[in-house]
């Protein structure tokens, strides 16, 4: 089973960790160096220490000058970046990844609606694709793939909203929940089932933002939240996860899970 990630990867995000420790005591400005010492100080390869820089600028922990005297600095963060980070701060217990996936269902309606007003086609050529590999993972009954894809689906929609604190606490739940999650149960046939009705839901999510169909767009992410809280209690035959939802997901503390992290 494929437990990569779809957007980026393990490496990537521990190199970033160590990055940030570097930052932590820094003040605003401070030189940490060359792209390159910083690239063997951690050990990963250029690819991976450019996602990894990708990760930390995006958090607002570093920021890249280039020409004479440039290098990687510590940043000072924003106001929306340092909202992102204290909701990435909170306590790995079980309770609050449960409380990470109750407030972005929360969210959903929101920015569904942005991504009704707002969506571009090449941003609905995206979410098809993510649709795309949705569907591959179902047809080589990889739920880990799935899992990762739909994920990808629900941050691509976010990406949409032009309110960059809607987008920035979203995606922070998001990856509370992606960070907490060790692999996805193995499929069986009701599970299989689950798998594309979750899919279909989101096929039908995607064409009514496509279609700007307001009322239908809204009333799918009902049923996308209610179906997967059903799951939750066992009113649909498949396994269920200690923390989340949608689709099955066994999660764990962070710190019970040793490099199973990040």
């Amino acid at each position: 089973m494929n437990q990569g990630r779809v957007q980026d990867s393990p490496l990537a995000h521990v190199a970033a960790e160590r990055i940030a420790a570097m930052v932590q005591n820094l003040a605003p400005g401070a030189r940490l160096g060359t792209k390159n010492d910083l690239r063997l100080a951690v050990g990963v390869s250029v690819g991976t220490f450019n996602e990894a820089l990708r990760l930390l600028q995006s958090r607002g922990i570093v920021s890249v000058r280039t020409g004479p005297g440039g290098g990687v600095f510590a940043a000072a963060p924003s106001p929306i970046v340092r909202l992102g980070n204290s909701v990435l701060a909170l306590d790995a217990a079980d309770t609050s990844v449960a409380d990470a996936i109750r407030i972005r269902d929360a969210l959903d309606p929101l920015l569904v609606a942005d991504a009704i007003r707002h969506s571009s086609a090449s941003d609905i050529q995206a979410m098809r694709e993510l649709l795309r590999a949705m569907a591959e993972a179902i047809e080589t009954e990889d739920s880990t793939s799935f899992t990762r894809a739909n994920w990808a689906l629900h941050a691509r929609i976010a990406a949409v909203s032009p309110s960059a604190i809607l987008r920035s606490f979203y995606c922070s739940l998001l990856e509370i929940i992606e960070s907490h999650t060790v692999f996805v149960l193995p499929a069986h046939e009701a599970h299989a089932m689950y798998l594309r009705e979750r899919y279909d839901l989101h096929a039908a999510l995607v064409d009514a933002i496509a279609e700007r169909a307001a009322d239908k767009a809204q009333s799918l992410v009902h049923a996308h939240n209610t179906s997967a809280h059903q799951q939750e209690s066992g009113h649909l035959d498949a396994p269920t996860p200690r923390g989340g939802s949608d689709p099955v997901l066994a999660s764990v503390p962070a710190l019970d899970r040793g490099e199973a992290g990040r």
